[in-house]
C-alpha cells in the first residue's frame, strides 16, 4: 500500500469525511456532522478558518485524515482536533503515518507541542494505546465531560 497525502481539501472530501467518522463506530452522526463541518469552514476561509488538513489518499481514494491547528492565545501549542481511518484500512499503519506526517506539518509551522482530547469510556482503550505508542502523555482528565461517564483525557506530545 501506498500512501499519498496532500493537504488541500475538495468539496468530495465532505462525503468522505462523514463516511471515515461515521462508519468508524466510535462517533455519533452529529459528531460526524461537527467534522464536515471544519472541512466546510476550511473550504470557505482556507488557512483563515484556522483548520488545517492532512488527507492520506491510496489510489485517489480516501483513507484517513486529520484536521489540525493553532491554538489561538499560544505562542506554540497546536490541536489535534480529529484523526480518523476508514474501518476497512485500520490496522495497516495508516492512523501512525498520519500522525507522524501531521506533527511534522506542525513543526514546519513553529508549533511545539500539540494536543489531542478523546474520550476516557473503554470504547476508546485502543485510541488511548494509538496515541501512548506514537509518544503521547495522558496530561488531564475531566470526568463526566461529554456526558455523566464520558470524561475527556487530553493527551500531549512535545515536538522536535
Amino acid at each position: 500500500m501506498t500512501l499519498e497525502f496532500r493537504s488541500t481539501p475538495t468539496a468530495e472530501d465532505r462525503a468522505a469525511v462523514f463516511a471515515i467518522v461515521a462508519g468508524s463506530g466510535f462517533f455519533s452522526e452529529a459528531e460526524a456532522a461537527i467534522a464536515v463541518e471544519l472541512v466546510d469552514a476550511a473550504l470557505e476561509k482556507g488557512e483563515a478558518s484556522g483548520y488545517c488538513f492532512l488527507f492520506a489518499q491510496v489510489d485517489g481514494a480516501l483513507v484517513g485524515y486529520t484536521a489540525f491547528g493553532p491554538i489561538p492565545g499560544t505562542d506554540s501549542s497546536w490541536d489535534l482536533y480529529w484523526i480518523a481511518v476508514d474501518d476497512a484500512r485500520r490496522g495497516e499503519g495508516v492512523g501512525q503515518a498520519l500522525i507522524a506526517a501531521t506533527e511534522a506539518r506542525v513543526l514546519e509551522r513553529g508549533g511545539t507541542r500539540l494536543y489531542a482530547d478523546t474520550s476516557s469510556r473503554a470504547q476508546y482503550a485502543p485510541t488511548h494505546r494509538f496515541y501512548e505508542r506514537a509518544g503521547y502523555v495522558a496530561e488531564a482528565e475531566l470526568v463526566d465531560y461529554y456526558r455523566p461517564g464520558d470524561g475527556r483525557r487530553t493527551y500531549t506530545k512535545v515536538l522536535g
